[in-house]
Formats: structure tokens, C-alpha cells, sequence
């Protein structure tokens, strides 16, 4: 690896640490202010919409303005957000910083961070490589995240041995040191991490790849509508609300998680060298939502638990084969924008599911779990269909 990848690899793990520490803290101490379900999905859906919102506007201007220095703002946009989150709990505050776009419901795929990220890191690499780059890229994010999913803890453990321990919103500052050293490493990247013609129009810099991004994005849509019904800190809530689950074992529960989707992000390289990118994409994810579907029926905690383990060690397979293969199907120069768009497309859906997980639950605390796992079901079935004939002359050439 080069010393860019390794710097951009160690700003995603100081992120990725902090967004697994927060969207388990999110959940919780939202729980404990009181919250009703309904305003914990909407404030979700504002942070979604932000990282849509801040996506597109990376992957349009991004490169015109240049990749390193966008980095560093997005950073500095990480720490504001730690700091209004650690010292104010009032929705109308919350809600905007959230639109801002720097704080994430998902530690792997962080909005405008990914979009740039996975622009840089494919810079001079081909085939394999690509692939493999892209499965630790997300193994390292996902390990990083879930130790911070697993120090959540700490601040519940803290009050058992100091009385007047700060509460848990406070430990929202955890944000601030992440964002600090991810801006000073954005400050060091070279500048072969730019493209070498960025696109000096206002809107949509696509040309060649247009039509295969449009297609992309309708398909990663649906696929991210059906995960808005299952965001991570809504099955902490999920958790806390049906089993009672203490923060500690919430957190013990994701750094499983974490280690189960890191060990197949590294899977995913040797599979996809066998089978293919598409094969990977679609096996591994289709099986991964029937079980998701099946977590709600579970009749104990050691059971959703178990069904949880087992469905995330199958569905993250799909993440570093999607990104080889988008960057397998596009031209360098439109990586910036073609990432954007489809992760926009992405993010954009999501807030439908997130809105709606908190309508729908309602009637039943599980049936986002049902209507979420249905969804990516037939996206699975859809994008196999789609793509199935078309041959990456990438994966043809290894």
C-alpha cells in the first residue's frame, strides 16, 4: 500500500471508532431523555438526509474544489458536530448540525467521507488489488467501530464507580479528538490523490458512464430504503426496548457484529476472485435477508442475538465487491461523481425506511425488521437480473 492509502486507511479508522462509539450512545441516551421513537427515527432521518445532501455536493464539486481539501472540511465539520451533540439535547438544535452531513449512522459507508475516500484509494491499482484494498478498507473501518461500539460502555461503567460521572451525552466529545486527527491527515495526502482533469461544470460530471450510473443508483436506492428500516442505532433501540438489554451488552453485541463483517469484508476478496464481483454481491446478501427478517420472531435474547451474528456475517459481503465493482465499471475521472451518485442514491432512500420504521413500529416493535428484510430481498433478485449478462472486462482480464 502506498503511504496515501495507509494515511487515508488511519483517518477512516479515527472516524469509523467514533461513529461505532456514537451510534450506540445516540440510541441510548436518546432512550434516557425521553425520546419517543417517533423523534429518535426522525432525528435519523435528518442525519441521513445530511449525509445525502453533503454527498451530492462532494461528488459535484468535489474534485473542481480538490479532494484533500474537502477531507479536511469534512473533518472540521465532525468536530462541530461533537460538540453541539455533547452539550445540547433540544431537537431543533440536533436536527440541524445533523443536516450537516458529518455524522453517520453507519460507521462502514459515512456519506461524503466514503465518497472521497473510495475516489482516492483506487488511484493506480487494478483488478485484485482493487478488491482487496476495498476489503480492508472496510475491515479496518468496521473493527474501529466496533471497539467504539464497545467503550460505549464505558460511560455507564464510569457512573458505577463515580457518582457524579458525566452523563452520557457528554461523551459525544469523543467526536472531536477523531475529527482532529482525521484533519491533520487529510492536511498530509499527496496530490496524486486528485484527479488529473476534474470536471469544471456546475452539474452532473458524467459522461461515459451516465446510464450505467443512473441504473446503479435506482438499484442501491431500493436496496438502501429497505436498510433504513434497520439502521444500527434503531436495533440498539430495538434491543433496549424488547429484551431490556443494559448499554454494556448493546455494546458487546455490536463489537461481535463488527468482527463477524470485518473477517467477511477480507472473505469477500478470496470469494470474488472465484465466483466473481456480482456473484459475491448477490449469494451472500440474499440468504443474509431472510435472516434479518427472522430476528423479530426470535423468542429470547440469545436467539435475536444468534440470528443478528449470523445475518451480518453474510450481508457485508456485499460492500468491497460493490466498490471494486463500480470502480471497475468507471472511467477514474468520474469515480468522485459516480461514487457520489450512487451512495446519494443511497442515502437519499434511506430516510423513507427510517421515517417509516418509526410509523410502522407502532403497530409492531419488529416490523421494520420484516418490511426491511422483504425489500432487500428484492433488490438482490433485481440486481441479478440486471446484471448478470454484462461481463467487467476487469474481472474478464485477471
Amino acid at each position: 500500500m502506498s503511504s496515501d492509502v495507509r494515511r487515508i486507511l488511519a483517518a477512516q479508522a479515527c472516524r469509523a471508532f467514533a461513529y461505532g462509539f456514537a451510534s450506540v450512545l445516540l440510541g441510548v441516551s436518546l432512550a434516557e431523555h425521553g425520546w419517543s421513537s417517533a423523534r429518535v427515527s426522525l432525528l435519523l432521518t435528518a442525519v441521513i438526509v445530511g449525509t445525502a445532501i453533503a454527498t451530492v455536493l462532494v461528488g459535484t464539486y468535489g474534485d473542481r474544489i480538490g479532494r484533500r481539501r474537502v477531507y479536511a472540511v469534512l473533518f472540521a465539520g465532525l468536530a462541530i458536530t461533537g460538540v453541539v451533540f455533547a452539550l445540547l439535547d433540544r431537537f431543533w438544535v440536533l436536527a440541524p448540525v445533523a443536516l450537516m452531513g458529518a455524522l453517520s449512522t453507519d460507521v462502514v459507508e459515512s456519506g461524503p467521507f466514503t465518497t472521497l475516500e473510495q475516489a482516492m484509494l483506487p488511484q493506480g491499482v487494478v483488478g485484485r488489488e482493487r478488491t482487496s484494498i476495498f476489503g480492508r478498507y472496510n475491515a479496518i473501518a468496521t473493527v474501529a467501530g466496533s471497539l467504539g461500539a464497545l467503550a460505549a460502555g464505558g460511560p455507564a461503567l464510569l457512573r458505577d464507580q463515580i457518582s457524579s460521572g458525566p452523563a452520557d451525552q457528554r461523551f459525544f466529545f469523543v467526536l472531536v479528538p477523531a475529527a482532529i486527527a482525521g484533519f491533520l491527515i487529510a492536511l498530509t495526502l499527496s496530490p496524486g490523490m486528485e484527479t488529473a482533469h476534474p470536471h469544471r461544470g456546475y452539474f452532473l460530471p458524467l459522461k461515459r458512464s451516465r446510464a450505467s450510473v443512473l441504473r446503479l443508483s435506482g438499484l442501491f436506492a431500493i436496496d438502501a430504503f429497505g436498510g433504513g428500516f434497520v439502521l444500527q442505532s434503531f436495533i440498539a433501540y430495538w434491543f433496549r426496548i424488547k429484551f431490556d438489554v443494559s448499554t454494556e451488552v448493546i455494546g458487546a453485541v455490536f463489537f461481535g457484529v463488527g468482527l463477524l463483517q470485518s473477517a467477511s469484508f477480507l472473505a469477500a476478496t478470496g470469494i470474488a476472485g472465484r465466483i466473481g464481483l456480482l456473484n459475491t454481491m448477490v449469494f451472500t446478501h440474499l440468504p443474509s435477508n431472510v435472516l434479518l427478517a427472522a430476528i423479530p420472531l426470535a423468542p429470547t435474547l440469545g436467539v435475536a442475538i444468534a440470528l443478528l451474528l449470523a445475518r451480518v456475517s453474510l450481508s457485508q459481503m456485499d460492500v468491497p465487491t460493490r466498490q471494486a465493482y463500480i470502480a471497475a465499471l468507471i472511467p477514474p475521472g468520474e469515480r468522485t461523481a459516480a461514487v457520489a451518485y450512487t451512495n446519494s442514491a443511497r442515502y437519499a432512500a434511506r430516510p423513507g425506511g427510517a421515517a417509516l420504521a418509526g410509523v410502522v413500529q407502532q403497530a409492531a416493535l419488529g416490523l421494520p425488521f420484516f418490511l426491511g428484510g422483504g425489500i432487500k430481498i428484492c433488490y438482490d433478485l433485481a440486481r441479478w437480473l440486471g446484471f448478470r449478462r454484462i461481463e467487467l472486462p476487469a474481472e474478464s482480464a485477471e
